[in-house]
C-alpha cells in the first residue's frame, strides 16, 4: 500500500504493478531526484512484454494463466475514507458546538474588565469588588435556570464531495419562562353554577332540620378548605418553578447597578470638576451614565460591557491631552492670549448688568427641566389608566364577594376607599425608572398595587340560639326550648396604604429626594391627570339668570349642596373624605362628595379621564358637547388642551339656552360658580345622572 493506492509486487522479478483505481495524488513533497528515480523504475518494462499502461483510466492488465486474478481493493479504501471523513465531521461539529457554547457563555456575562491600574486605585477598589461579586452571583443564578434541548437544523458543506448537506442536531438552551395563564377547564363555570344551585336548594330547607343544616355546613367548609388547599398548592408549584428566573433577573439588575455605580465613580475620579458640582448636577450626571450604560448594553451586548471601563478611561485620557495642548498653546502665543483675555474682561464688564437676569433665567430653566416628568404625556396617561384598571378590577371583585362566596349568614365589610393620587404614582415611577412606557412600567405598577391594597377574607363562626316549639302527639303538651346553632360570618377587610407611605421603603435616598421634588411640583404638569381648572377669576353671580329646564329630571338638592361649598379653598374636606392623606387635584373628589351627600354611592372617582368618563360611558349615560337635554346635577367634563383627555369636571347647575352654568371644585384651587357657552370648544361632554 502506497500513498497512490494499492500495488502488486512480483517476488521473483521485484516488479511492481498499481492495481488501485483511485486517482493519483500529486507528490509535492518529493525532490526532483526522487521523482526521476521513481519514474524510471515505473517505466522499466518486463522482459518480453510491452510497457504497462499505469494511467488511472487504463484497463486492468490480464493475469498470468493459472494464477488468481488480482483483487481490486479500491472499494475497501473508499469505504475506509468515507468512515474517516464522517468521524472527522462529527469531531468538527462537536468542537464547533463547544466553541459556540463557550462564546454564548462569554457573551452573556455582565462582568466589566478592569486594568491593573484601576484595581490598584484605592478609591475604585470597593466598587470593583462589588461589581465582580455581582457578576459572580449573576453567573451562578443563570447556571441554575432550567435547560432544554431544542432540535435545530444546520447547513454544512463537504469540501471533499463538493455537496451541501442539511443535518439535524440537538442544542441545549435555557428554557423560556412561561408567562401564560394556567389552563382553565371549560366545565368549571357550569359545575360551579350547578354547585351553587344545589347549595341554595339545601339552604331553603335546612332550617327545618338541624342535622341536615350541620352536615351541610360541614360539607361547605370541607369544599372551601379543599379549594383553598388546591389553589395554594398550584401557586406554590408555579412560584417554585419560576424561582430561578426571578433570582436571575434580580442578580442581573444588581449587576447592572454595580457596574453603573463603578462607571460613575470612575468618572468622578477622572473628572474632579464633577465631584465639585452641586448635588443635583451630580445626580443628573449619574443618571446619564446609568442610561448610557443600559443603552450600550442593550444595543451591543456583552462586548460593550467588557469595554465600558476602557471607554471611560479613554475619555478621561482624551480630556487630559486636550488640557496639555491648551497649556502649550498659551506658551507659544502669550500676546494673543493676553489680548483675548482683555477682550473677555471687557465683555464681562459691559454685560455685568444683565448677568443676574441671565443667571436667574438659566436657573429657572434648569429648575423646570429638573423637576418635570421625563416620560411622554401619552405614556403618563396610559400608565395611570392601567393602574386605574387594576383598581376597577379590585372593586369588581369586592362587589362579587357574596356571589363568589355563598353560604354565609352575614357578610361584614371593613373597607378603605379605593383610589390613589395619580401624581404620587407618576412621581414614584419617574424617580425609580426615569423614563417609562406602559410596557416597561407594567411589572412595577403590579408590584406597587399589591403593596398598596391588601384584601383579606376571614371566616367567623358564632354559636347562637333559636327558640323551637314542639308538641307531644300523645299528650298534646307544647314545649319550648332554646336550640344552639352555628352562625357563619365572612369578614371582608380592605387596607389601602398610600404610595407616599410605601415610597421610603422602596426607593434609595437619592430616588426618594427626587420623588418628593416631583410630587411637590406635580412634575410641572398639574393638569395632565385632570387636575382642575387654572382659572383664577372670582366666582360668578347667578342673579338675573333664568334657567330653562329640560325634559330629564334633575336634582336641585345636590346642586344646592354644591353651591353651599362655594368659597372653600384647598379642597381638604373632599380629598380627605375620599381617602387621601395629602392634597391632590380635587375637582373629581368634590363631585363625588356631592353625589355622596345626595345619597348616591356611585359614581365615585378621583380621576376624570381614567375613572369618571368610563363610568358614565359604560352605562350609556354620556352626552357629547352640544347635548341639549342636560339637567341639574349632571357632571360636565372639560378638555383644556384639546388632546381628547378629560382634564376637569364640575356639576351642572342649569342652562339659560345660551350658556351652561356650573359649580366646580379646584377651579383655581377653590369652589366657584362658572359659566360657558353651550358650544364652548373645551367642553368634552356630560355625564348624565339617573336619579330614579
Amino acid at each position: 500500500m502506497t500513498r497512490d493506492g494499492a500495488i502488486e509486487v512480483n517476488a521473483a522479478t521485484g516488479k511492481q504493478k498499481r492495481i488501485s483505481k483511485r486517482a493519483r495524488e500529486a507528490t509535492l513533497l518529493k525532490t526532483p531526484e526522487q521523482q526521476a528515480a521513481q519514474d524510471a523504475q515505473a517505466a522499466q518494462p518486463i522482459p518480453g512484454n510491452p510497457a504497462p499502461d499505469i494511467s488511472p483510466n487504463a484497463p486492468p492488465l490480464p493475469h498470468a494463466p493459472g494464477t488468481e486474478a488480482a483483487q481490486d481493493t479500491g472499494t475497501a479504501e473508499r469505504v475506509l475514507e468515507h468512515i474517516d471523513g464522517a468521524h472527522t465531521r462529527r469531531a468538527s461539529k462537536k468542537a464547533a458546538r463547544k466553541a459556540q457554547a463557550e462564546a454564548e457563555s462569554r457573551a452573556r456575562t455582565s462582568r466589566l474588565q478592569f486594568t491593573e491600574e484601576e484595581r490598584a486605585t484605592p478609591e475604585l477598589q470597593p466598587y470593583i469588588k462589588k461589581s465582580d461579586k455581582a457578576a459572580d452571583r449573576l453567573d451562578e443564578a443563570r447556571a441554575k435556570i432550567p435547560k432544554e434541548k431544542k432540535l435545530v437544523r444546520e447547513r454544512t458543506f463537504d469540501e471533499a464531495t463538493g455537496k451541501g448537506k442539511t443535518r439535524l442536531r440537538f442544542e441545549e438552551r435555557e428554557k423560556p419562562q412561561n408567562y401564560g395563564s394556567p389552563h382553565k377547564n371549560p366545565l368549571s363555570r357550569p359545575t360551579q353554577e350547578a354547585g351553587i344551585f344545589v347549595h341554595n336548594k339545601i339552604h331553603s330547607v335546612e332550617k327545618d332540620n338541624s342535622g341536615v343544616e350541620g352536615a351541610h355546613k360541614s360539607e361547605e367548609t370541607a369544599e372551601k378548605a379543599a379549594k383553598y388547599g388546591a389553589r395554594k398548592v398550584k401557586e406554590g408549584y408555579r412560584s417554585h418553578k419560576l424561582k430561578p428566573y426571578r433570582a436571575a433577573a434580580k442578580a442581573e439588575k444588581a449587576a447592572q447597578k454595580a457596574n453603573a455605580n463603578y462607571l460613575y465613580q470612575k468618572a468622578l475620579h477622572d473628572n474632579p470638576q464633577i465631584a465639585a458640582s452641586n448635588p443635583f448636577s451630580r445626580y443628573m450626571q449619574k443618571q446619564r451614565i446609568k442610561k448610557q450604560y443600559a443603552k450600550t448594553v442593550k444595543a451591543q451586548g456583552a462586548k460593550s460591557v467588557k469595554n465600558a471601563a476602557e471607554n471611560t478611561r479613554k475619555a478621561a485620557k482624551k480630556t487630559a491631552e486636550g488640557t496639555k495642548k491648551a497649556i502649550a498653546f498659551v506658551g507659544r502665543h502669550p500676546a494673543g492670549v493676553c489680548i483675548a483675555i482683555g477682550a473677555l474682561l471687557l465683555f464681562i464688564m459691559i454685560s455685568s448688568a444683565l448677568s443676574s437676569c441671565g443667571a436667574m433665567f438659566s436657573g429657572m430653566i434648569n429648575g423646570i427641566v429638573g423637576t418635570s416628568y421625563t416620560s411622554e404625556d401619552a405614556d403618563l396617561v396610559a400608565v395611570e389608566n392601567n393602574y386605574a384598571a387594576l383598581e376597577t378590577d379590585l372593586q369588581r371583585r369586592i362587589d362579587n364577594i357574596e356571589r363568589d362566596n355563598p353560604g354565609y349568614d352575614e357578610y361584614r365589610y371593613d373597607l378603605d376607599s379605593i383610589g390613589h393620587n395619580p401624581h404620587e404614582l407618576a412621581s414614584y415611577l419617574t424617580a425609580l425608572l426615569q423614563t417609562y412606557t406602559p410596557a416597561t412600567a407594567q411589572a412595577e405598577i403590579q408590584r406597587i398595587f399589591e403593596l398598596q391594597y391588601t384584601l383579606t377574607l376571614t371566616e367567623e363562626v358564632e354559636i347562637r340560639y333559636r327558640t323551637e316549639t314542639s308538641t307531644d302527639p300523645d299528650t298534646g303538651e307544647t314545649t319550648t326550648e332554646e336550640v344552639p346553632y352555628e352562625y357563619f360570618i365572612l369578614n371582608i377587610k380592605l387596607e389601602n396604604k398610600p404610595i407616599s407611605e410605601l415610597a421610603p421603603g422602596l426607593l434609595t435616598p437619592e430616588q426618594l429626594e427626587m420623588f418628593r421634588v416631583y410630587l411637590e411640583t406635580s412634575g410641572n404638569k398639574p393638569l395632565i391627570f385632570g387636575g382642575g381648572s387654572p382659572d383664577g377669576n372670582p366666582s360668578e353671580d347667578l342673579s338675573g339668570v333664568q334657567l330653562v329646564n329640560g325634559t330629564r329630571p334633575g336634582n336641585t338638592a345636590v346642586v344646592d349642596r354644591a353651591k353651599s361649598q362655594v368659597g372653600n379653598v384647598g379642597g381638604q374636606p373632599y380629598w380627605s373624605w375620599y381617602g387621601f392623606n395629602s392634597r391632590v387635584e380635587w375637582c373629581a373628589c368634590f363631585v363625588s362628595w356631592c353625589y355622596n351627600q345626595a345619597g348616591k354611592s356611585e359614581p365615585r372617582f378621583a380621576a376624570c379621564q381614567s375613572q369618571g368618563v368610563p363610568w358614565f360611558q359604560s352605562r350609556g349615560q354620556w352626552g357629547a358637547r352640544g347635548y341639549e337635554n342636560i339637567a341639574p346635577g349632571d357632571a360636565i367634563f372639560f378638555d383644556w388642551d384639546g388632546d381628547g383627555s378629560a382634564d376637569h369636571v364640575g356639576l351642572v347647575i342649569g342652562t339659560d339656552g345660551q350658556r351652561v352654568y356650573t359649580v366646580e371644585g379646584n377651579s383655581g384651587d377653590a369652589c366657584k360658580i362658572k359659566s360657558y357657552p353651550l358650544d364652548y370648544g373645551c367642553i368634552k361632554g356630560y355625564g348624565l345622572m339617573n336619579w330614579n
